[in-house]
């Protein structure tokens, strides 16, 4: 079984595709540990705040089909494919890492987004403190306490239903 953990970002109805990603996400992997949910402004362009978060979860899956199933689950709750790159989002899923894999294709593991922006990587580091960046080597928590980057971000109260 693989650890891996997963963005969630979306800044359409956001309370609801977050909830829908996350029971998704459970149906598929069980168990799944929970960041707090975070809002921040949208980075690379204007548009609405996101509301963001991280998901732990064991897989057998490879890498391919855990890809595979989370456009599966975007395209399920209305991703519109078409949009330009950096545009507003019903429901973005993200394979942060695969336990210590770096690779470049399926897709980029680590993904850049862990060090580059503090919607990913405070909520990484909330919920996998201790555990090391295949790349850099130091804890997310590390990582965490060094960035010094200007996003605005902070943890809003989350309504489970």
């Amino acid at each position: 079984m693989a650890r891996i953990y997963i963005s969630i970002g979306t800044n359409t109805n956001r309370s609801y595709h977050i909830q829908a990603a996350v029971s998704a996400l459970g149906q598929h992997f069980g168990q799944l540990t929970l960041s707090s949910v975070y809002e921040s402004e949208a980075v690379g362009f204007k548009g609405k705040a996101f509301y963001n978060m991280v998901v732990a979860a064991d897989t057998s899956l490879s890498v391919a089909q855990c890809v595979a199933l989370f456009k599966q689950i975007e395209d399920a709750y209305g991703r519109d494919r078409s949009a330009a790159k950096f545009s507003g989002r019903t429901l973005d899923l993200d394979l942060l890492t695969y336990d210590d894999a770096v690779c470049q294709q399926p897709v980029e593991l680590p993904r850049a987004e862990i060090t580059e922006n503090a919607f990913v990587l405070w909520p990484l580091s909330e919920i996998a403190p201790e555990v090391i960046h295949p790349i850099t080597g130091q804890s997310y928590a590390s990582l965490w306490l060094q960035y010094t980057k200007q996003q605005k971000l902070w943890p809003v109260p989350f309504q489970w239903s």
